[in-house]
């Protein structure tokens, strides 16, 4: 089964931390779709650029979301807030993530939306669970028990869970997501063809 990736765009994104990965995933010419969370295809970022998403989240419907599928959070303010506070799909999170499916997030959204996560769980299970996040949204995992690591790192993957740190790192965090779905290799080569 192709593995497909799911970018939740909410009002007050960070325009760059969704693009950055859609551009990566399509040059790798992966299937890759921008779902907004509202009623609306057009989503503004918190830089007051216009974006028109694939579908709505009434039109996609979470349940097309498979075990092998990516979901994707992008950070910005407030839109890590808007997705956090989006029950359907926080739900649907929770229950893709217990099944043992990948969720992926940047800046703000790992505090604010990931947090929602059993994550106290994962490092009971595991021993650690280290992840990243923008500067002052730390506090909701380090409570699950998540190792937080030095922001300028950039990107971190542990297991099923990617993270970034912020939009710095969004072309970076794009390669990492790649890189899980189509392994190193492929990763590489589009990084390359960046001049990365």
């Amino acid at each position: 089964m192709k593995r497909r990736t799911f970018i939740f765009l909410a009002e007050g994104f960070e325009i760059i931390e969704a693009m950055a990965p859609m551009d990566m995933l399509k040059r790798a010419q992966l299937e890759a779709e921008c779902i907004a969370i509202g009623n609306d295809r057009k989503v503004t970022s918190a830089q007051g650029i216009a974006v028109y998403a694939d579908s709505t989240i009434g039109e996609f419907g979470l349940e097309n979301i498979k075990k092998d599928d990516i979901m994707v959070f992008p950070g910005g303010m407030p839109g890590s807030s808007n997705l956090a506070a989006c029950e359907p799909l926080i739900k649907k999170m929770q229950e893709h993530y217990a099944a043992g499916g990948t969720v992926a997030s940047i800046c703000a959204a790992p505090g604010l939306v990931l947090s929602q996560l059993p994550l106290d769980r994962t490092v009971k299970e595991r021993g650690k669970l280290m992840m990243t996040c923008y500067e002052g949204f730390e506090k909701e995992l380090v409570a699950k028990g998540a190792t937080i690591v030095d922001q300028r790192e950039g990107t971190v993957t542990d297991g099923n869970i990617i993270t970034a740190s912020g939009p710095g790192h969004a072309i970076a965090f794009g390669i990492k997501i790649l890189e899980h779905i189509s392994g190193k290799e492929t990763a590489e080569a589009v990084a390359k063809s960046l001049m990365l």
